[in-house]
């Protein structure tokens, strides 16, 4: 029963269809309304091709949605997160450029994510770089994998509205994998919470966080924006606050939860493979992937 489950969960992975039933939530969620949305896609638009700040590989409808639902369709902020996209790309093309989409399976349990989606939680997702080995593989692969889930997701209408939930899990990391840290690395890994990409974040929380690790914090933190800092929540090892903040029907038994929906990374990408279509691999191909069958 559960195997069926996660397959339907799967297929659904890669649902590009706006769901009327969300749309009915998403002037709550995301401020977006249904009598204004095409002229702020055109405004936004216009906004591109008049500033020429980015030159976009797309601007049509669908793309630029995701950008106006990120900023809660503003459209001088949503034009702000583009130009940001665009840039990041521009400066780091290796986390983009020829990467071989499959070949991130090897990232294994780094990233979960949760297949049950609420508009109070959205999309739950765990970083728990402790899990990875530096000897297997580099830190750039853990950031080149971010940034492919990213980009997956953020083809779901559902997820655009929904937003996400972020745990990032600080228990098994040591000195070993602070010595890979850099300010870049630091840097992109914030960068995974939003700040360059069209996601929504409603928060952050760090768990199995102790003095030790300050050290290794202080990296991160000249990269968080000050509007940033209220979305962070800090539990320690204290899972009790932890539930406090996210239901624990949401959370994984590790966390004190009772759900059972979190799947890793390395199956996740499986599955995507085994349920994608050409829509799917033009896309990805577009922004650099290499999509093998």
């Amino acid at each position: 029963m559960y195997e069926c489950f996660l397959e339907i969960a799967f297929e659904a992975e890669l649902n590009t269809k706006e769901d009327p039933e969300l749309l009915e939530l998403a002037p709550e969620l995301c401020n977006e309304d249904a009598s204004t949305r095409a002229t702020a896609v055109t405004n936004l638009r216009n906004m591109i091709f008049e500033r020429a700040e980015c030159k976009p590989h797309r601007t049509d409808d669908a793309f630029l949605l995701r950008f106006l639902r990120a900023r809660d369709f503003i459209v001088p902020r949503a034009h702000k997160l583009l130009v940001r996209y665009y840039t990041f790309r521009a400066e780091y093309p290796h986390l983009y450029k020829d990467v071989d989409l499959w070949g991130l399976m090897k990232v294994k349990s780094a990233y979960e994510g949760s297949m049950v989606d609420r508009p109070d939680i959205g999309r739950l997702s765990i970083f728990r770089f402790g899990t990875w080995d530096p000897n297997e593989f580099p830190v750039d692969d853990l950031i080149r994998t971010g940034m492919a889930i990213t980009e997956i997701g953020i083809r779901q209408p559902k997820l655009q509205i929904m937003g996400g939930t972020v745990i990032v899990d600080l228990e098994g990391i040591t000195l070993r994998h602070a010595a890979t840290l850099t300010p870049t690395i630091a840097y992109q890994i914030v960068c995974l919470m939003g700040l360059v990409t069209p996601t929504r974040i409603k928060s952050v929380h760090i768990i199995n966080y102790s003095w030790v690790l300050n050290t290794f914090f202080y990296l991160f933190k000249k990269f968080i924006p000050q509007e940033a800092w209220s979305k962070i929540i800090f539990h320690g090892s204290d899972l009790k606050s932890l539930q406090q903040q996210i239901d624990p029907e949401c959370l994984p038994a590790r966390y004190g939860g009772t759900c059972r929906n979190h799947v890793p990374i390395g199956v996740w990408l499986q599955k995507i493979k085994k349920y994608r279509d050409e829509q799917f691999d033009k896309e990805m191909k577009a922004l650099g992937y290499v999509v093998k069958e």
